[in-house]
């Protein structure tokens, strides 16, 4: 068997320590907010005058280089000091860092391996937390290439000033938060990763071997694969359905995460469609290449679940993802088809490439009925009408509960990502059902919606929410911590959000 051309999952991450001490010789960068820059008495550490003479302002992300003798010396700017302030400083100071050390290698010199980072005395361990997080997630970059790699930073230090205890070494609050981020920055990693991989390496079988693999090193957490037999053994007709026209079959992936003790349970469901052609329902060519990202849901319940077994949240978790591919050939499903799904519903299917909802059904009915979770919240890549409601940088989130959404909404404000409440219209509920079938696929109405209340039909009255990232999902340049290909958005808020059941 070939070697397979790819990166290997997870990808490696630059290390963030904090320390109450500087290393000799490593270059530093001082973080300055934008208020500062006017006051020279503000800033002792800064030569005098330096702000003015490089037009820096100390916005947020702004980054600028002094020269000297002993090496580069950056200033990084803050803004106002917001968490997402520092999580922007953080990715811009790294991408600088980096560009710094490939220069230097491509002119023979020497690249440094550790940079350093000093932070306002008023900074807070949540600040420390988002600029690592910043910076874990600013440098990432997925490419496959017969290219040596360039010469990286592998250390970002992170200085405590002496007056938060940092000189006797008092730095273990500060170090515990960047450690809880180093955790939710990896989360976020792995599902770029899992997102970023073509398609041609990553079936539903690859999806599942990997769901084991990066499961190994983490104790309490297990997965079982279940594959075409077993779920044609179980009534999985959508699954089926929508793998039917593909040579690679699909796969239910179950990840079970159960600390002793535990008194609540959560249900995570994310949509695993390895790529997705649109099937008969062909979608057009163009950006038909990013649809490698159309398990972006799946890849952050994955990566969700590695996070929350590594913090040892006490909350019990169980993650489910329908994979399959949606392709094009004789036995492909048809518009018109109806389809069964697991515990007996059946769906009229108006249009195959609206076959997200149609493997989430499946999975939605078996876990609520084997589980019998206390909480269920789905994440898929669903519809293109909330990339038109809600744009490209915020997630549309649907919830039958109150006191849910507000706890989603929280997780996200809490890591950096953004969450806008939709409404579940009871004036479209009607518009599900189906003339030859118990529920359609494709109602009429706003598709956002529909597409939601479709997907409570196999709810059971569990609280429930929705969340549609086929907006954030995808990045077509850089932002603040996020770079080009799959971001990996909704994996924190799904860690934050379980945390919030261990307070």
């Amino acid at each position: 068997m070939p070697r397979s051309p790819l990166p290997s999952v997870p990808s490696r991450l630059i290390d963030v320590e904090v320390a109450g001490r500087a290393k000799r010789g490593a270059p530093e960068a001082l973080l300055v907010p934008e208020g500062a820059v006017a006051s020279a008495s503000s800033l002792p550490s800064l030569p005098s005058g330096v702000p003015a003479e490089l037009g820096f302002g100390g916005k947020e992300g702004e980054v600028a280089v002094l020269p000297g003798a002993e090496g580069p010396r950056w200033v990084v700017g803050l803004g106002k000091g917001a968490p997402r302030h520092f999580r922007a400083a953080g990715a811009a100071f790294v991408r600088a860092a980096q560009s710094y050390a490939d220069v230097e290698a491509d002119s023979g010199g020497r690249p440094p391996l550790t940079v350093q980072v000093r932070f306002p005395e008023s900074a807070l361990a949540g600040d420390y937390a988002a600029f690592a997080t910043g910076a874990l997630l600013g440098g990432y970059r997925y490419r496959v290439t017969s290219d040596e790699k360039p010469a990286r930073v592998r250390t970002v230090r992170l200085l405590v000033p002496d007056g938060s205890g940092g000189d006797v070494g008092n730095v273990g609050e500060f170090a515990d938060a960047v450690s809880r981020a180093r955790e939710l920055g990896r989360a976020t990693a792995l599902a770029r990763d899992l997102a970023n991989t073509p398609s041609n390496v990553k079936t539903p079988a690859w999806l599942s071997n990997t769901a084991e693999s990066v499961a190994r090193d983490v104790r309490g957490l297990t997965v079982t694969v279940r594959d075409e037999k077993w779920l044609a053994e179980h009534g999985f007709g959508g699954i089926l359905a929508v793998g039917g026209g593909s040579a690679n079959a699909p796969r239910l992936i179950e990840l079970s995460y159960r600390p002793e003790g535990a008194t609540t349970h959560l249900l995570l469901v994310g949509k695993g469609i390895t790529f997705d052609s649109g099937g008969l329902s062909l979608k057009p060519a163009e950006g038909m290449h990013l649809m490698r990202t159309d398990m972006s849901g799946g890849g952050a319940v994955i990566a969700a679940l590695r996070a929350i077994a590594a913090l040892e949240l006490p909350v019990r978790v169980t993650g489910l993802v329908p994979s399959a591919e949606n392709l094009v050939s004789g036995s492909s499903y048809r518009p018109g088809d109806v389809v069964r799904h697991y515990g007996g519903r059946t769906t009229q299917i108006d249009n195959t490439d609206a076959e997200g909802r149609i493997v989430l059904a499946d999975a939605l009915a078996y876990g609520i009925a084997t589980y019998r979770p206390d909480v269920v919240v789905d994440v898929a890549t669903l519809t293109g009408a909330m990339k038109v409601a809600l744009g490209l940088r915020t997630g549309g989130l649907f919830a039958t509960d109150d006191d849910l959404a507000l706890r989603i909404g929280a997780a996200g404000d809490e890591v950096g990502e953004q969450w806008w409440r939709m409404p579940l219209s009871s004036e479209h509920a009607d518009a599900v059902r189906a003339d030859v079938a118990d529920v359609r696929q494709c109602p009429p109405g706003p598709g956002g919606i529909t597409a939601a209340l479709f997907l409570r039909e196999f709810t059971a009255d569990v609280p429930w929410a929705h969340l549609d990232i086929a907006g954030p999902a995808r990045a077509e340049g850089t932002y603040a911590e996020v770079v080009p290909g799959g971001t990996g958005f909704a994996a924190r808020t799904l860690v934050e959000f379980t945390a919030s059941y261990a307070r």
